[in-house]
């Protein structure tokens, strides 16, 4: 009786492990989501759709076309140009990747306000017809779809008139697509003159990645089509679009154009399966305007024209890899229309998904409980490569996106689990070690620490340690004012470079939270020298935060910048938590001033505060004293110093500062002298952030170098 409990309760524990990775599934969260969708990059990487001859041709504004032709926006009448040129080679519609939203700078009536020309001049070129005229009249004879981009403000100017009819099969299509509030369309009489107006906006995921095109967005209360939608109705001739819900009522099935049936997600998106780089696709926009194109490449071919160069800013992430230019997810998506080509995500694929893992983890979980680790392991292994056969078999033969890899790691977490209750408790313990440090400790130290492993307590220790705290001020306004996607990606990159030089330092990741790093030096393995570490690795953690800022200040992006504290003492170092998870950390009061340091900064005006206690144990830094700070929630007072390095901070001060020395003195001695100090340098430094702190101090009648901090 006392064996078949044993039995029972160890049965729970594959039982337990299927229950969570079934739920996992279905809750989907985004580190599962993110996960399957590297699954499917892989899959095109490795198998990419074969480029198949199609009427669909992308005319690019790329670099050669600016050298040639001159820089963007192009006038009105060159635009105006390039489509007469397309209609002339009996194209079927051309959609622009592109908006004019704004009337064309380059107008004669235009000029007469910046040229300075005799009246009789004048006269003569108000007579001259408006470029943004001429681009309406050559937009007239119809095939021309004009792009919009879709916002969540309000617009408001009208929208473009409705060209088309929506007819909805099976019920309203609004609940289902992606909606938006506003849109920023072309100027009104362009879109009025153009035979079509859609969407280029996309929703790539949060990666940034475009793996799908919407056909259709919801604006207000209407239904909008996307621009390749609109190509495709535009070149048909065709003036509805129908849309049909599917037959379980939980989103979307297809959208109808014409004699094309096109298959959509849920939420009316397209997966598109890309092709590597084609020349025959792409044709440079200074070709067609020479005229050296062949009527005969262009006859009858859906045509859009948008922009690869880089200075215009219209490149996206790949699923293949890289960048590749926006209106070449347009144009790929038409490729799979017109050659009825489609990846499918089924509707019941997180089902076979879940069944999948409950089945064999379930299975495997119990083998593993009853036979050896060998016999155990071969069978997951075989199991395990049958789900991801089966995931790339659906793939290559039937284009179906299937997920093999969320279902394969619970399928091996059952086999773990299952094999870690069997096996005895001194490996459980190593491959806690191996598991849980590797995500905690510098890469260089984790193999000392499974090579050593009576060095690592499963309790605390008391140690002396320095510590690093950063945070990046301004970043959350930055996420409301740009795409999501591209917002992460920039925080990504930051943070990436910021713990590669913690572990050049041989830094410990404490923790990450939001766009804040918390670094402690000396633990797990004692480091003589952790002072000097600290402080050598929190200013090179400001060059490069300052210089990343600035760089991308110079693109137009307002990053922020990056404030840091350091201080040092004595704190209990380990894992603490319970018996299901472990958190290697430090608990103790000098990681609350390390990050109370960091937080003072914005009070300072300072970027560096670094403690006394640190400053100790360091050599070959010059510092200049801040003041004795006495932190919110302290009782006493804690010398605080300001790092010089390569002039960052301090004006004029790249290697020392005499001058704010000898001010500060006069401050210490708590003399009248040291008012009359602080205004002539503040005179000579009116940006130097120390000097305007003790000036205002000093005005308000405060004497002396103690400050009290009333904020955190």
């Amino acid at each position: 009786m006392r064996n078949w409990s044993i039995w029972s309760l160890n049965l729970l524990a594959p039982v337990l492990a299927v229950s969570i990775g079934a739920a996992l599934l279905f809750l989907d969260p985004p580190l599962l989501k993110t996960l399957r969708l590297a699954v499917f990059d892989q899959y095109q990487r490795l198998h990419p759709r074969a480029y198949q001859p199609t009427p669909v041709r992308i005319v690019d504004i790329d670099e050669a076309s600016l050298a040639k032709i001159g820089q963007w926006p192009w006038p009105r009448t060159r635009i105006a140009e390039l489509v007469e040129r397309l209609r002339q080679s009996g194209v079927a519609a051309i959609g622009f990747d592109v908006m004019f939203s704004e009337p064309d700078r380059t107008s004669p009536k235009a000029m007469l306000d910046i040229w300075s020309l005799p009246d009789a001049t004048r006269r003569e070129l108000a007579k001259l017809p408006d470029h943004d005229d001429l681009l309406a009249a050559a937009l007239e004879p119809g095939g021309v779809v004009l792009g919009m981009a879709l916002d969540q403000t309000k617009s408001a100017t009208p929208l473009p008139a409705q060209k088309y009819r929506y007819v909805e099969l099976g019920g309203p299509a609004l609940p289902f697509v992606f909606h938006f509030d506003g849109a920023v369309a072309s100027l009104p009489a362009l879109s009025l003159a153009a035979a079509g107006n859609g969407v280029m906006t996309f929703e790539p995921d949060s990666d940034g990645v475009v793996r799908r095109v919407p056909m259709l967005f919801g604006l207000g209360n209407t239904l909008v089509p996307s621009l390749a939608a609109e190509v495709l109705r535009v070149g048909q001739g065709e003036h509805n679009y129908m849309v049909r819900r599917s037959s379980d009522n939980i989103g979307l099935n297809e959208v109808r154009i014409g004699d094309l049936t096109v298959p959509t997600t849920s939420n009316g998106e397209v997966w598109v399966h890309y092709t590597g780089q084609v020349k025959e696709r792409t044709i440079p926009a200074w070709k067609v305007l020479e005229g050296s194109v062949p009527a005969s490449e262009l006859k009858d071919s859906l045509i859009m024209v948008g922009t690869s160069a880089q200075g215009l800013m219209d490149l996206r992430f790949s699923p293949l890899g890289g960048v590749m230019a926006g209106v070449e997810a347009h144009a790929q998506m038409l490729e799979q229309v017109l050659t009825n080509s489609y990846l499918y995500r089924p509707a019941g694929a997180t089902t076979i998904e879940t069944l999948t893992l409950v089945v064999a983890g379930l299975a495997l979980g119990a083998l593993a409980l009853t036979t050896g680790a060998l016999v155990s392991a071969v069978a997951t292994l075989l199991v395990m490569s049958l789900v991801l056969g089966a995931g790339w078999f659906a793939f290559v033969d039937q284009q179906l996106l299937l997920d093999p890899v969320s279902p394969a790691l619970g399928i091996f977490i059952a086999f773990l689990w299952s094999s870690v209750i069997r096996h005895l408790s001194s490996e459980r313990r190593q491959r806690f070690v191996k598991q849980a440090f590797s995500r905690y400790v510098s890469p260089n130290l984790v193999a000392h620490i499974v090579d050593h492993p009576a060095e690592l307590e499963l309790g605390g220790k008391r140690q002396e340690c320095s510590f690093i705290f950063t945070d990046l001020a301004g970043f959350t306004s930055l996420m409301e004012k740009i795409d999501p996607g591209e917002a992460v990606a920039l925080l990504n990159a930051y943070l990436d470079e910021m713990i590669a030089i913690a572990f050049r330092h041989s830094g410990t990741l404490d923790r990450i939270v939001g766009d804040a790093v918390a670094i402690m030096f000396s633990a797990p393995m004692p480091q003589p020298d952790h002072r000097q570490r600290a402080l050598t690795c929190a200013i090179e953690m400001q060059r490069y935060a300052a210089r990343y800022s600035d760089d991308l200040k110079a693109r137009g992006i307002g990053f922020g910048y990056t404030r840091i504290g350091v201080h040092t003492g004595e704190v209990i170092v380990g894992n603490f938590g319970g018996s299901t998870i472990f958190d290697y950390r430090a608990l103790g009061d000098p990681v609350n001033t390390a990050s109370r340091l960091e937080s003072v900064n914005k009070h300072l005006g300072t970027r560096v505060c670094v403690s006394e206690a640190t400053l100790a144990g360091c050599t070959g830094v010059v510092t200049r004293p801040v003041g004795r700070l006495v932190l919110k929630g302290k009782s006493q007072p804690l010398m605080v110093f300001q790092p010089i390095h390569d002039g960052l901070e301090i004006p004029g001060a790249a290697t020392q500062d005499p001058e704010y020395a000898a001010a500060y003195a006069l401050l210490t001695q708590d003399t009248g002298a040291a008012l009359t100090a602080f205004r002539e340098l503040a005179a000579l430094r009116p940006t130097d952030p120390l000097v305007q702190l003790h000036l205002h101090r000093l005005e308000q009648n405060e004497t002396g170098d103690l400050i009290v901090m009333t904020e955190k």
